[in-house]
């Protein structure tokens, strides 16, 4: 498994007074247009950070001094590759991809359980059902999906590219090749670059705060599939017909299943089951998507850091959640600076280097952001016009010439 600094191995302040020091701050495929998902602060000049010589943008200044001054930050990229490969090496099979294989397969043996318990007449065994039908659906279409859509879940190529059009096309609803397309090479190869990878699929100026905050999530399992079939327009007839053929084999095993096996009475009662499971955890899905890149530093095209600095300014972790961990995964929750700087890597691996990762950052005086879940949320009920309306503002940061 190589470690290059693009896409190929797959993996950060800390919270001071409820802000990032440092800068202050599916998986799932995105919602709308072409660009991917993604989400911290605007503030972005690092109180006590200086970025010094290996702060140089090599992409983008013409001369000498551009290629002298991307030799050091290729090196700092070189060295923690390093030091996360040794750690792979090491890992066992098991380690690297079986923990995150028995989550999902844990979650699929929950499924008849979670389609006998709505056939109770019984409050506790049916909101039982609901709650893990929910939790189910949302490990298979956003931990699952997003492994997949990484390769992160197995070494074949073959294999691959079937778990890809299994979780995000038959479980997700989404099309394979758009899915990648916006969040692997949009969204983690220009991450927090306007204009691309900037998260703005994810803003929807025109609801207010709160409406977007709380409302808005409960219409992902309905906006999903509808952006999926508009974006089947810039793919090939024969993966639009494969996406269709899987979106409706998805939709209907589920909705039969809640026929037949958990006994509703009426399309509309399977119907509305189908948006409250698929809808359970819709809320931290959006937050969790905003709240890791919104709001932290954000860089003109022609402006920007290289990798190591671009995701360690850009990127920020949330707290462990037993839920969360389980339904969307160490690298989309706790690791998401990991992931972003080793995307390849599975979700047990991810957590596996987090102290390497995090130490190395803040050895090198680079920002190894983190913030909770409630301080990101008061963060964005407080500046939501700043954040999620206006046009974030461009970083500028000393060094980069």
């Amino acid at each position: 498994m190589p470690l290059e600094d693009g896409d190929p191995l797959r993996p950060g302040g800390r919270p001071v007074h409820g802000q990032v020091s440092g800068v202050p701050g599916m998986g799932e495929p995105s919602l709308r247009g072409t660009t991917a998902p993604g989400g911290g602060r605007t503030d972005v000049m690092a109180e006590g950070w200086e970025p010094g010589p290996a702060l140089g943008d090599g992409d983008v200044t013409p001369g000498a001094a551009p290629q002298r001054a991307r030799q050091p930050e290729e090196a700092l990229m070189s060295e923690l590759s390093e030091l996360v490969q040794k750690v792979v090496k090491s890992s066992s099979w098991w380690e690297r991809h079986g923990m995150d294989i028995s989550i999902l397969a844990c979650s699929f043996l929950l499924l008849p359980a979670g389609f006998l318990c709505l056939r109770s007449a019984q409050a506790i065994p049916f909101l039982a059902g609901v709650l893990t039908l929910g939790v189910v659906h949302h490990t298979l279409t956003v931990k699952g999906s997003h492994l997949a859509s990484h390769n992160a879940l197995t070494e074949s190529k073959s294999w691959s590219k079937v778990w890809a059009i299994f979780f995000i096309e038959l479980c997700s609803a989404f099309t394979v090749e758009q899915a990648t397309y916006n969040h692997v090479k949009i969204h983690h190869g220009y991450t927090n670059v306007i204009g691309l990878g900037d998260s703005s699929t994810w803003k929807l100026p025109f609801l207010n705060r709160y409406v977007y905050m709380f409302i808005a999530p409960l219409a992902v399992p309905v906006l999903t599939p509808l952006v999926a079939l508009d974006l089947l327009r810039n793919v090939e007839w024969k993966a639009a017909l494969r996406t269709l053929c899987c979106m409706f084999l998805g939709f209907y095993c589920h909705y039969w299943l809640l026929l037949h096996v958990s006994g509703f009475q009426s399309p509309w009662s399977a119907l509305l089951c189908m948006l409250v499971t698929r809808s359970l955890l819709a809320h931290p899905y959006i937050h969790v998507n905003i709240f890791q890149h919104i709001g932290l530093p954000m860089f003109a095209p022609d402006r920007k850091p290289r990798r190591i600095h671009l995701m360690s300014l850009g990127v920020l972790n949330l707290p462990r959640n037993p839920l969360l961990d389980w339904s969307f995964g160490h690298s989309l929750i706790s690791c998401h600076v990991e992931h972003h700087l080793f995307p390849s890597l599975s979700d047990n691996m991810c957590l596996k280097i987090k102290p390497i990762v995090s130490r190395y950052l803040k050895q090198k005086k680079l920002p190894y952001n983190e913030d909770t879940y409630s301080s990101r949320l008061r963060l964005f009920l407080h500046r939501y016009e700043e954040l999620m309306v206006h046009a974030p503002p461009i970083t500028e940061l000393v060094g980069i010439q």
